[in-house]
């Protein structure tokens, strides 16, 4: 076998030898075919730290492209040959090794002889690992005999060219799983209502809302269509000719009333214990009644679902998703990513009085925080399928008039979050037409703040936090701790003793110990006085003066015990969006590297939302909640990933992680930790990662802010495809 060549391409530098550095998420590398074509290529990546996620981009004279994609699989030490003999169309690949900063070694060799390849492969087989988390993965793509073997390499999957083809195998899923619904009892009342306002809808959408509920299960549900007085002769005509159809219930309401009244009338009329609520021009997934009905079975006293969905063009041919995650009242508070398809039990939708009017364009948003106020979280479950097809071609209602329908959503807003009889202010979030809910009233009592800061020299980095508390941050009532490790910077003792004269809430400790930032924390807490305690990295800089009276702000939602900030890298790339459990088998801030102004799903990035850990860099935590969660692990976890052990033993506790998009901050990331890369860093930091899986279990943690779907790879969430559906969660 001979080295074969292959050159950078983006976002990667040499380090030397065959190691290179990933530099940004999107690294990659040219192969070129133009002058040499073997019949086989090897190609061998093995990353230092953590996981590979490579992928193959293949061109075959378009380019490169989604639709031919690759993914190898996820490793510290990735082997794949790939046969090129049986690929005559491809003419380049593009690898791209990871989706995250990464060191990693790269070598690409040739070859013509398959028992050549086949000694390679043997021996790559026979690597003594180095560590238990360096298990070699193998992998081939394209056809040939060398793989014909019970041990040789698994295929590489092609990935899914589109979201359309992605549905179609989840679909293929629900089928081999839910072939039919149960039935009921003859002359028993369905189990599922369907209820669907209509007015002057063209025949040609309610033919299709019709074709996919008449693929459901005959029995189980029923399709209400309520009609609000359509003038139009056709669509008429189409409600007319239903007359007498099985599962099919026509309501007429003579005189036009609106999409409320229109909605109400249809719920009276239904028999169903559940009720869906679901527009006149969309669908219903195939198998949706199916995988319905065996969630209610498994959850017999909750009194909410909900699903995911799937965004359609107008002929319904699905081009997005929206995965969603488990229940979150506080993301519910930006935006309304339960919109469809939720199911209500008939009893409480009627006690509650149905759809209010007054809230065009966002009537749904308005029921669902009416009728999910007072339930608690068991009460509700989210079925990971996508059971409702959203027809978006611009002609619904809250889309083409979306100001009244925004205007609308934050009236909702408003009266659920009203205290005492006075709503709180609703404004704008990162993304105008989603919500921000104003907790830091003038009148509001702003608690009093301990800021404790982990520090050792690092004069100008101490320096311009020390005066950014002080100068830019506009909170009334403030306590600085510094916890200095023992600094020796005269600059930096100078600095103190001029603080200590300015300012009398300020507190030095300097204690030379060890480097134990879970230590460091401990001991800066044992300082504070106040009900909330915030941890602040001393390379954190401010830049817009509310930040903290943002986070205090966020403890008015029930039983938040932490809350997080965003983070941006000083060239205004985002660094911290929250922590996924489970991202890379252990624990990955979501989006990393990316824009600011990246929406994330459903615009999550752009509001307030739960999620399972955020970053110690800057946290805030209640008294409360320190006290019944404990220190951070001096022992355990003394430099990495004591925030995330800390955020997981609070969960544990029933506490609440909120992360806000509206507390931003520039962070200098590891500025004064030193080089990671000495061996003893390198050795500690493994053995934090092994204990945080092991107290843990990350690698199979299903975190409740993320969806199965959702690859667990790299920074950025993308589907991916799984041998079963998710089970539905609380």
């Amino acid at each position: 076998m001979v080295p074969f060549p292959f050159m950078p391409h983006a976002g990667v530098r040499w380090r030397g030898a065959s190691t290179w550095d990933a530099i940004d998420s999107d690294p990659s590398f040219l192969l070129s075919f133009r002058l040499f074509r073997p019949r086989f290529l090897v190609i061998r990546l093995e990353a230092f730290e953590g996981s590979a996620d490579p992928v193959l981009y293949l061109d075959t004279g378009k380019g490169f492209s989604e639709a031919e994609a690759v993914t190898l699989d996820l490793g510290r030490r990735v082997v794949c040959v790939v046969a090129l003999h049986s690929l005559k169309e491809v003419r380049r690949i593009r690898l791209d090794p990871a989706s995250r900063h990464l060191r990693f070694a790269l070598d690409v060799k040739a070859s013509v002889n398959p028992a050549e390849v086949r000694r390679y492969l043997a021996q790559a087989s026979r690597w003594r690992d180095r560590d238990l988390a360096a298990a070699t993965r193998f992998c081939h793509l394209g056809e040939d005999p060398l793989w014909t073997g019970a041990a040789g390499p698994s295929p590489a999957e092609r990935r899914f060219s589109t979201v359309a083809d992605h549905y179609r195998k989840v679909i293929g899923l629900a089928a081999l799983q839910h072939p039919e619904a149960a039935r009921p009892e003859p002359d028993a009342d369905p189990l599922l209502s369907f209820v669907v306002p209509v007015y002057d809808t063209p025949p040609a959408y309610l033919d299709d809302l019709l074709l996919s509920f008449r693929i459901q299960p005959r029995g189980t549900a029923e399709l209400v269509l309520s009609d609000d007085g359509s003038r139009a002769r056709k669509t008429r005509a189409f409600l007319e000719a239903l007359d007498g159809e099985a599962d099919i219930r026509v309501v007429r309401n003579w005189q036009q009333r609106g999409i409320a009244a229109a909605t109400n009338a249809g719920i009276a009329a239904a028999r169903g214990t559940w009720i869906g609520l679901v527009d006149h021009d969309d669908a219903l997934a195939p198998h949706s009644v199916g995988v319905l009905a065996a969630a209610i079975d498994a959850h017999p006293d909750a009194r909410f679902f909900y699903t995911d969905e799937v965004v359609a063009d107008a002929r319904l041919r699905p081009v997005d998703y929206f995965f969603k995650p488990a229940f979150d009242p506080v993301l519910l508070s930006g935006v309304n990513y339960i919109n469809h398809l939720a199911l209500y039990r008939r009893e409480r939708l009627l006690a509650h009085g149905g759809l209010r009017e007054g809230f065009d364009g966002s009537q749904d948003y308005d029921l669902v925080l009416r009728y999910l106020a007072g339930l608690s979280r068991h009460d509700i479950v989210h079925v990971p399928f996508p059971a409702y097809l959203w027809r978006r071609d611009g002609h619904s209602f809250s889309t083409a008039n979306l100001d009244v329908a925004t205007a609308n959503a934050r009236k909702a807003l408003a009266a659920h979050y009203a205290r005492d009889g006075v709503p709180p202010r609703v404004e704008p979030a990162l993304k105008r037409d989603l919500h921000r809910v104003r907790f830091d009233t003038p009148t509001r009592h702003q608690p009093k703040v301990s800021v404790v800061v982990p520090t050792r020299d690092a004069y100008v980095l101490i320096s311009r936090l020390l005066d950014d508390l002080h100068r830019k941050t506009d909170y009334p009532d403030l306590e600085i701790i510094v916890q200095d490790n023992g600094s020796t910077d005269r600059r930096v003792l100078t600095l103190y003793d001029d603080f200590r004269r300015k300012r009398s809430s300020t507190i030095i400790a300097i204690e030379a110990d060890p480097f134990n930032f879970s230590r460091s924390i401990n001991k800066g807490i044992r300082h504070a006085t106040s009900d909330l305690v915030l941890l602040l990295n001393n390379d954190i800089e401010v830049f817009e003066p509310s930040w903290l009276e943002e986070m205090v702000s966020c403890f008015a939602y029930p039983r938040t015990g932490i809350v997080g900030a965003r983070l941006l890298y000083p060239d205004g790339r985002l660094q911290h969006a929250g922590v996924i459990i489970g991202a890379e088998g252990l624990a990955g801030h979501w989006f990393c590297g990316k824009p600011a102004d990246t929406p994330g799903p459903m615009g999550r990035l752009s509001v307030r939302q739960s999620l399972s850990a955020v970053t110690g860099a800057c946290m805030l935590v209640s008294r409360a909640c320190l006290e019944e969660t404990g220190p951070f692990d001096e022992e355990v976890f003394p430099i990495a990933y004591s925030d995330t052990d800390f955020c997981l033993r609070a969960g544990a506790k029933g506490y609440r992680v909120v992360w806000t998009p509206f507390a931003t901050l520039i962070h200098h990331e590891s500025a004064t930790r030193g080089s990671d890369e000495t061996k003893e860093n390198i050795a500690r930091f493994r053995r934090d990662k092994v204990n945080l899986e092991k107290r843990h279990h990350t690698s199979a943690y299903e975190d409740r802010a993320f969806s199965p779907w959702y690859a667990r790879t790299g920074p950025v969430p993308r589907p991916v495809l799984l041998e079963r559906l998710p089970k539905p969660r609380h």
